[in-house]
C-alpha cells in the first residue's frame, strides 16, 4: 500500500508469510503476530520491547500482559522524553522499540486546532482566553507533525543515531482497520 507521502510503503501483515525475514525471531514478530494475526498469547515474567506510541484513545495494542513497556506521549513523539527510553533501555534491558503513529493524528496540522484546544481549556480547565492561546503558541509548534509515516521512519533514523544498539521499527496503527503496517522507504 502507497501512503499519500509517495516516499514510503506500508507494508500490512496478514498471515505469517507476509512477514520481513528482518524480523523474524524478534520481539517485533511476536508483536505483529499477537495484533495483526491473533496469535495465542504466551505468558512473560519480563518485557521484551518497548513500544512508543501516540496517547490516542482509539488505539489499544492487543498484546500479552508483561510483553511491553509501552510509553504513550502525544504525536508518539519521544523527544524531550529520552530519559523514559533510556530507562527501559538500561534498566528493563530492553533491545527491541517499535515506534507506532497511527491514521488521523490530532498532531498532523495541530495549529488548525487551536480554537478548538483554547476554546476547551477555557471551558473545561478554567483557563483564560489569552492564557490558553498563549499555551497553545508556545507548544504546538514543537508537538505538531507534517505527516504521520514520515515522522515516524524520521524519529526511528534519529533514535538509531542516539541508540546505536538498540533496533527501531517505525509502524503505522491504520485506525480505519485496527492493524500494524511496517513503514518502509521506497528507492
Amino acid at each position: 500500500m502507497q501512503h499519500p507521502t509517495s516516499q514510503y510503503h506500508l507494508k500490512k501483515i496478514l498471515n505469517q508469510d507476509d512477514l520481513p525475514t528482518s524480523i523474524i525471531k524478534t520481539p517485533f514478530e511476536n508483536l505483529i503476530k499477537y495484533h495483526n494475526l491473533g496469535e495465542n498469547f504466551k505468558e512473560y515474567e519480563k518485557a521484551e520491547l518497548a513500544v512508543v506510541m501516540c496517547m490516542d484513545n482509539r488505539k489499544q495494542l492487543n498484546i500479552p500482559n508483561k510483553f511491553a513497556y509501552i510509553l504513550r506521549t502525544a504525536g508518539a513523539r519521544i523527544t524531550g522524553n529520552e530519559f523514559k527510553l533510556s530507562f527501559v533501555i538500561g534498566f528493563g534491558d530492553i533491545k527491541y522499540i517499535a515506534l507506532i503513529a497511527h491514521t488521523n493524528c490530532g498532531m498532523v496540522n495541530l495549529t488548525s486546532k487551536k480554537e478548538k484546544v483554547v476554546e476547551g481549556l477555557v471551558n473545561n480547565a478554567g483557563w483564560t482566553k489569552e492564557t490558553a492561546e498563549n499555551h497553545f503558541n508556545s507548544f504546538a509548534p514543537f508537538f505538531e507533525i507534517e505527516n504521520e509515516t514520515s515522522f515516524m521512519f524520521s524519529e526511528a533514523n534519529r533514535l538509531r543515531e542516539k541508540y546505536p544498539r538498540i533496533s527501531f521499527l517505525p509502524m503505522l496503527y491504520m485506525v480505519e482497520d485496527e492493524k500494524l503496517y511496517l513503514i518502509e522507504k521506497v528507492g
